[in-house]
Parts: C-alpha cells; structure tokens; sequence
C-alpha cells in the first residue's frame, strides 16, 4: 500500500460506487447507465472499474492490522 496515487484513486472510484448504489438503492436511478448508456461497453468498464477498486481496498484491512500490532 505505498502508492497514495493509487489509494486515492481506488477510493475515489468505490466511493464513486457507493454514490451509485445509494441512488439505486433510493431512488431506482442508475446514474452510470444514465451516463454511458445501459450496458454499453463503457459502463462496463466503469463497474469493472468500481469492483476492482473494491477489492483493492480490502487490501487496507490488511494494512490496518499490521500497523496496529507494531
């Protein structure tokens, strides 16, 4: 985790995610398929996107445990 470019973007784009689901979730309004289109090949690749930042995250739980034993 020694890439803050990469922290910070991974977090931008999960919380980028979350703003979605909360409209979703809300409203029923699914501002990426607003954007880019229902499906289409760039939505995609924004929820790949989403996904993979998640899991990148799960990384900081790992860190997080490692600097509090020290």
């Amino acid at each position: 985790m020694g890439n803050k470019y990469i922290d910070y973007t991974a977090l931008t784009i999960a919380i980028i995610g979350a703003v979605n689901w909360g409209l979703i979730g809300l409203f029923r309004f699914d501002l990426v398929a607003f954007i880019f289109g229902d499906m289409s090949w760039l939505s995609r690749i924004v929820y790949a996107l989403v996904g993979l930042s998640g899991l990148y995250l799960i990384t900081f739980y790992m860190n997080n445990d490692r600097v509090e034993s020290m």
